[in-house]
């Protein structure tokens, strides 16, 4: 009884969450789409030419150009700097490891504007704020021990002892890393990459912080179309809400196309 009764709330828990979803992306599509639309379940029309007015009012061409390269920068140093702290942490004795972990943790733990405000004044005192490259060291700082501690389970289980018979052939440490380590480890590298690009995309708090008037992503740019002063028609913002999800939805369906963010790195052999 107490089964059925668990399965029923579940049940009713996704289908409420999915109806809700689905009729919040549903009105905004349809908003983005509507010629006018006052008080009737439906638009009286339908246009795109609120896309077209998006594009070329809120500069999206320059937005999502700036955005690519935020997002691409932010996955590869994430990776390019934490696959070999990952290594170095699942491999060594590091002293008070737990501490360094649980140091690493905190940016992901704590709310981005309790450590963003005074990292935006730093930033700014030493004129990098308000550019690219302050919008991306500002995201590296939660990304980074995200692509770590996604990456750290993914090289504990590659078996050392593949390590050792490679040293015990002559190959230096180098080749084991390059020739070994690195291959096994390309699941780990794609979805540590997958979760990080989505999340420096979406990521809010600290790029509206660190952004200037040619360094927004698209996120930040949706926002002061919302807020911002002027009057702007609300189909038109509609319509850059559903050009944002619409570039989400092709990230990760692109990626998930490749990886599964699920998958484990099996154990190859004892240590």
């Amino acid at each position: 009884m107490r089964g059925r009764v668990w399965r029923l709330v579940v049940f009713l828990f996704v289908l409420g969450f999915t109806l809700n979803l689905v009729g919040i992306v549903s009105h905004v599509v349809v908003s983005s789409l509507a010629k006018r639309w006052f008080a009737t379940p439906l638009p009286g029309a339908f246009t795109t030419e609120w896309y077209a007015y998006s594009w070329r009012e809120f500069q999206l061409a320059d937005v999502l150009s700036v955005t690519a390269m935020v997002a691409i920068t932010v996955t590869a140093l994430a990776l390019l700097l934490g696959f070999p702290a990952a290594y170095v942490l699942a491999r060594r004795a590091v002293p008070a490891k737990n501490a360094v972990l649980l140091l690493y943790f905190l940016p992901l733990l704590i709310p981005q504007m309790t450590y963003g405000i005074p990292l935006a004044t730093s930033l700014y005192r030493y004129r990098v704020g308000g550019t690219i490259a302050g919008v991306i060291l500002a995201n590296l700082v939660p990304m980074l021990p995200l692509a770590i501690f996604v990456l750290l389970p993914f090289v504990e289980q590659i078996s050392e002892s593949l390590e050792w018979a490679a040293r015990v052939h002559g190959a230096a440490p180098r080749q084991v890393f390059r020739r070994v380590v690195l291959p096994l480890a390309v699941p780990g590298l794609m979805t540590a990459g997958l979760l990080v690009l989505v999340n420096t995309v979406a990521n809010f708090e600290l790029t509206f912080l660190l952004s200037g008037a040619g360094s927004q992503t698209l996120v930040v740019a949706l926002y002061y179309a919302v807020f911002a002063a002027g009057m702007r028609p609300i189909y038109s913002v509609d319509a850059m809400a559903v050009i944002y999800m619409g570039i989400v939805l092709l990230i990760l369906l692109v990626a998930l196309r490749f990886v599964r963010p699920t998958q484990m790195v099996f154990r190859l052999g004892g240590r």
